[in-house]
């Protein structure tokens, strides 16, 4: 597929040991810190479709190009940001669906680990929230500068990073647009790891390379369970879902090679590697 020149699409396929491949997503605007744009919401998700039609990729590393930011955030430089010239317009284009390129990521049935490589303001805070795993450089930077700008974190921006550090971490980001460092990141449950710049894709790698190599049903299953679950408003209504999950995964032939290379004591192959699901018992 064509793409623009603000991403490029699998800029690195680095197959597994057991199975598997991971996809490489670099954000290449480094001349405006990776600013944010329409083109790039539209691109990213058209080249998330293809990932998730891929069977060959197991998992993704989402970045950013250089090492001074994974995304600045809406180019403010640009008049018409944040600018809405016609009413009718604008709410004509929401849909119940939301925003695209969001649910692109969040619903997205494989891993998408997020190598943050300093900063990720505004938008490019919020698209970090909608991945799995988010690894950290030493020098990132994140933040929601929205109010202080007199608007808000849009596309649920307030409740997803409440979901990651708690209420009143949120409501002192989002209220004051206050900025964290990597360190406070880590420290408030935003992030799982903080590394230095050198090592930053190195880890993310060995993050994505671990999860494709994961039974790819029960990596989308365990994703959807937890995604969700969060929107469910009681912990028995989620766990009966589970049940149902749980039941057809233990039919599946992934499953039943996961466990018999346990017995086995040796790497399980997943795919038609595999064979048949064999007559264990789940």
């Amino acid at each position: 597929m064509p793409l623009s020149t603000y991403t490029t699409m699998l800029s690195a396929v680095t197959p597994t040991e057991h199975g598997g491949a991971v996809a490489t997503l670099t954000i290449n605007r480094p001349e405006k810190r990776n600013a944010w744009s329409t083109a790039l919401s539209h691109d990213l998700a058209a080249v998330l479709g293809e990932i998730e039609a891929d069977d060959e990729i197991g998992a993704t590393i989402l970045t950013g190009a250089g090492t001074q930011a994974f995304s600045a955030g809406a180019d403010l430089g640009d008049n018409r940001t944040h600018r809405v010239n016609s009413v009718d317009r604008h709410l004509a284009a929401i849909t119940p669906r939301g925003s695209d390129v969001f649910n692109a990521l969040a619903d997205h049935p494989k891993p998408v680990v997020a190598a943050i490589n300093g900063y990720a303001i505004g938008i490019g805070c919020l698209i970090t929230l909608c991945c799995d795993i988010l690894v950290a450089s030493d020098n990132a930077e994140l933040g929601l500068p929205q109010v202080p700008l007199g608007i808000i974190p849009a596309y649920g921006g307030a409740v997803r990073l409440a979901r990651h550090v708690g209420r009143a971490n949120a409501m002192e980001m989002v209220l004051l647009g206050q900025r964290i460092d990597a360190a406070e990141a880590y420290r408030i449950g935003f992030v799982n790891k903080v590394v230095p710049q050198a090592e930053l894709m190195d880890v993310a790698l060995d993050y994505a390379t671990r999860l494709a190599a994961l039974p790819p049903l029960a990596v989308r299953m365990a994703k959807e369970s937890l995604n969700k679950g969060l929107d469910i408003a009681n912990l028995k209504d989620a766990a009966q879902a589970d049940l149902y999950r749980f039941m057809l995964l233990g039919q599946t032939a992934d499953s039943h090679e996961a466990h018999r290379a346990w017995r086995e004591k040796r790497p399980p192959r997943f795919g038609a590697a595999a064979g048949g699901a064999g007559d264990d018992q789940a």
